[in-house]
C-alpha cells in the first residue's frame, strides 16, 4: 500500500468566497511547473504545500465547476471526495445554500471542515456562525462537537495555511492509501468534446491506469489512447488522487460514472419511477416503489416562506415513518435533485416550483417532484403514503409467498388460473390475498395446485402452476396473490 493525497471538495452559498479561496490557493500553492490554469483543463487541480510532518504534502481540490459534479457523484455512490469544506461568509452566516451543502456533506458521509471566510472585514461574527450551525446539527469544536473551524480571509490569505494543515491532519488520520496492483477505480468529474474527440476529466482513487488499458464507464467500453496530466503533458500512467484527462471513448459517459477495468454495470440507487414530460403527477404506487430496505419516506422539502416551512416540518416530523433530509426556503434547484437522488427521496415543493432545467434533470435522474399549494393536502397525502409504505414493509416481513396471474382457463366449468411464483413459496390450502396494483381485492383459499397436469402440494419461486381458488373472486391477468403468515 502507498499513501495518496486527499481529494477535497468545497461547498457553500453563492458569493461566500469559494472561487476566491480556490484562486488564492492555486496561485500561491501551485506545484512547480503547473501554473497555467489547471481549472480550465480539468475542473480539479493538485497543489503542493510546504507543510512538513505528514506522509504526503499534496492536496487535490475539486474546483468550483465541479460543485454539481460532486453532488452527482454522491448521488451515484462514487466517493470521489475524501474531505469536504463548508465555506461560510462570516457576515452572512448560514444561508439557504449553506444548509443544502450541509445536507450534501452529511449524505456523503465524509469528514469536513467549517471555514469562516472574510475575517478581514469588520462585521464578521465568528461566534454567531458557530451558534447558527448548531441549529443544523453541525457541532463544531468548542460547541460540543469535533468539526474543525478555520477562520480565514480568502482575499488576503490569512488563515489559508491553517486550512491546508487541517486538511493534511485529517488526511493523515484517515490513513489514505492505495494499492497500485488493485483494480483501477476512478470517477468522471467532467466530459467534453473537442478536436481530440471525447475528453473525460477524472480523478483516480485506487489502482493505476495506463495507456492501452481497456476500461468501462457508464456501460461503455474504451481503450485508453491518451492520458494528460494537470499541466497538459502526455503521460503513460496515472495514480491516485491525481486529476487527469483521458481519451479513448467513442461515446461520452455520464458525469459521475465510475471508470473500471471490469465490465460491471454501474449500480444506480434510484426510485424506479419517471416524471412525465409536463408535470410531476402524484402516483401512490410510484411513490411507494422504494427499495425493500427503505422503511421511511425520505423527503427534500422546499417552501416559499419560513413560516410555512416550519409548519410543514413540525407536522411531518411527528410521523415516525417520514425522514426529512432537508427543509429549506427557496425554489427547487438542481442541488435538491442531486440530494434526493443520493438518498432515494422525493422532492416536495410548497408554493415553489422547479425551473425547466431542474425539471429536466429530475426526469433524467428519475426523481419525483411533487408541488402543493394547500398545506393540508400536502400533509394528508404524504402522511398517507408514509403509513402505507410502513404497512407494506411490515407485510413483506411476514410474506410467505407471492405469485402473479399470467393466464386464465375454464375446464369443465371450473376456473383455473395460470400462475408464476415470484417470491417464496405457496402451499395447497393456504389462505391468500388478491391484489390489483395497490388495492386489496379480497381473500381466497388455494384449494388445488397442479404442475404439468399433476397435482402437487407446493410451488416455489420461478415455478409456474395451475391454481384453483375458492371463491375465485374477480381474478384478472396481472393480479397478484400473496400468502401472509
Amino acid at each position: 500500500m502507498q499513501s495518496r493525497s486527499p481529494v477535497v471538495a468545497i461547498l457553500g452559498h453563492v458569493d461566500h468566497g469559494k472561487t476566491t479561496l480556490l484562486d488564492y490557493i492555486r496561485k500561491s500553492r501551485i506545484a512547480k511547473g503547473e501554473e497555467g490554469g489547471i481549472t480550465q483543463k480539468i475542473g480539479a487541480y493538485e497543489v503542493e504545500t510546504d507543510i512538513k510532518g505528514y506522509p504526503i504534502n499534496k492536496i487535490t481540490f475539486i474546483d468550483t465547476p465541479g460543485h454539481e459534479a460532486f453532488s452527482l457523484l454522491r448521488a451515484r455512490g462514487a466517493h470521489v471526495a475524501d474531505i469536504a469544506i463548508l465555506l461560510i461568509d462570516g457576515r452572512d452566516s448560514v444561508m439557504p445554500q449553506s444548509i443544502e451543502s450541509i445536507s450534501h456533506i452529511k449524505a456523503a458521509g465524509i469528514p469536513y471542515i467549517v471555514v469562516i471566510n472574510k475575517i478581514d472585514l469588520e462585521d464578521v461574527d465568528i461566534e454567531k456562525v458557530k451558534n447558527d450551525l448548531l441549529k443544523y446539527e453541525v457541532m463544531v469544536e468548542g460547541k460540543g462537537g469535533d468539526v474543525p473551524v478555520v477562520p480565514l480571509s480568502a482575499k488576503t490569505g490569512k488563515g489559508v495555511n491553517d486550512l491546508l494543515e487541517t486538511i493534511l491532519f485529517i488526511s493523515s488520520d484517515k490513513k489514505l492509501e492505495f494499492d497500485p496492483l488493485a483494480t483501477p477505480q476512478a470517477y468522471i468529474i467532467e466530459t467534453k468534446k473537442d478536436r481530440r474527440g471525447i475528453v473525460m476529466s477524472a480523478i483516480i482513487k485506487n489502482g493505476v491506469l495506463k495507456i492501452g488499458d481497456t476500461i468501462y464507464a457508464d456501460q461503455k467500453k474504451a481503450r485508453i489512447r491518451a492520458l494528460i496530466d494537470d499541466t497538459g503533458k502526455n503521460i503513460q500512467s496515472v495514480s491516485p488522487s491525481t486529476p487527469f484527462e483521458l481519451l479513448g471513448f467513442e461515446d461520452a459517459p455520464s458525469v459521475g460514472s465510475e471508470i473500471s477495468s471490469l465490465d460491471v454495470p454501474l449500480k444506480e440507487e434510484v426510485l424506479d419511477v419517471v416524471i412525465p414530460a409536463e408535470k410531476a403527477v402524484f402516483d401512490m404506487a410510484a411513490m411507494m416503489a422504494v427499495p425493500k430496505e427503505e422503511k421511511k419516506l425520505a423527503l427534500v422539502i422546499k417552501s416559499d416562506s419560513q413560516g410555512s416551512l416550519e409548519a410543514i416540518h413540525a407536522a411531518l416530523v411527528k410521523n415516525e415513518h417520514v425522514d426529512i433530509l432537508l427543509s429549506a426556503v427557496g425554489d427547487i434547484h438542481k442541488s435538491d435533485i442531486f440530494l434526493a437522488k443520493t438518498a432515494k427521496a422525493i422532492v416536495i415543493g410548497f408554493n415553489v416550483k422547479p425551473d425547466p432545467e431542474t425539471k429536466d434533470l429530475a426526469r433524467q435522474e428519475k426523481v419525483i417532484i411533487k408541488t402543493y399549494g394547500i398545506i393540508y393536502e400536502l400533509l394528508d397525502e404524504l402522511n398517507e403514503v408514509a403509513d402505507l409504505l410502513q404497512e407494506k414493509e411490515e407485510q413483506e416481513k411476514h410474506l410467505k409467498g407471492e405469485a402473479k396471474i399470467i393466464a386464465t382457463f375454464t375446464i369443465e366449468g371450473e376456473k383455473i388460473f395460470g400462475v408464476k411464483v415470484t417470491k417464496g413459496k405457496i402451499t395447497a390450502g393456504d389462505e391468500v390475498q388478491l391484489h390489483r396494483g395497490d388495492n386489496l381485492i379480497g381473500k381466497m383459499r388455494l384449494v388445488s395446485l397442479q404442475v404439468r397436469a399433476k397435482k402437487v402440494q407446493e410451488v416455489k419461486k420461478d415455478q409456474e402452476s395451475g391454481m384453483v381458488f375458492s371463491p375465485p373472486l374477480d381474478i384478472r391477468v396481472g393480479d397478484v396473490v400473496k400468502c401472509i403468515l
